[in-house]
């Protein structure tokens, strides 16, 4: 009786794995376009991408300190060569020069900290394929194994081939949406990295001059 319980269970879990096998290869394909266009995507941003140089930084640093009062500050800003996201950054906290000291410290911090959880999220994407993809790829290699091997007891070559071309199919495809994600993934952090370190440093000079005002 417990080995006919044991069979009825690992019939299940047959059923249920080879059930997998579809959206297992569904999820491949999406995870392959998806990937795609996180690709041309991060393309597209490398070539329009124009950061400022040290130089331009130094530069920018001296005029945001030495302006004399917000609508210079603000024109300064307005003329860089900055991304708009790191210009609305450093206007809105020149538009709230008359509130405190500190209060002014932690409304930049914040609008810091918000701008970096959402350059985070515009690569969550790309960081969840580098997990999933490689797994997807392990599933789609395992699941067609199981009747791959059971078609070579009984001398089925043409079903085994099969099982092992899907695969190998699909560990190909998997591996290499987990590594072009993580490509993506990897430039594109180093980038808004970058992009947070300047708009601190200027965020700094910015409540220095704030506050000899």
């Amino acid at each position: 009786m417990i080995l006919q319980g044991t069979q009825t269970l690992t019939s299940l879990i047959h059923i249920i794995s080879e059930s997998l096998l579809t959206p297992v290869v569904i999820l491949l394909v999406i995870a392959v376009i998806i990937v795609l266009l996180a690709f041309g995507g991060a393309i597209n941003e490398f070539i329009s991408r124009k950061p400022i140089s040290s130089k331009e930084l130094e530069e920018l640093i001296r005029s945001i300190s030495f302006s004399n009062n917000v609508s210079q500050m603000k024109e300064v800003i307005s003329n860089s060569n900055l991304f708009d996201y790191q210009k609305e950054v450093l206007n809105r906290i020149a538009d709230n020069h008359d509130i405190g000291k500190e209060a002014r410290k932690a409304f930049a911090s914040e609008l810091i900290s918000d701008e970096e959880t959402r350059l985070i999220k515009s690569t969550n994407k790309t960081d969840v394929l580098v997990r999933v993809g490689p797994i997807l790829g392990l599933l789609g290699t395992l699941i067609p194994l199981g009747p791959g091997l059971a078609a070579l007891g009984s001398g089925d070559i043409s079903t085994l081939a099969q099982a092992l071309t899907i695969a190998f199919d699909t560990t190909v495809t998997g591996l290499s949406v987990g590594a072009l994600a993580y490509v993506i993934s990897k430039f594109k952090k180093q980038w808004y990295e970058s992009d947070l370190i300047v708009t601190e440093t200027l965020a700094e000079a910015e409540l220095e001059a704030l506050n000899r005002w």
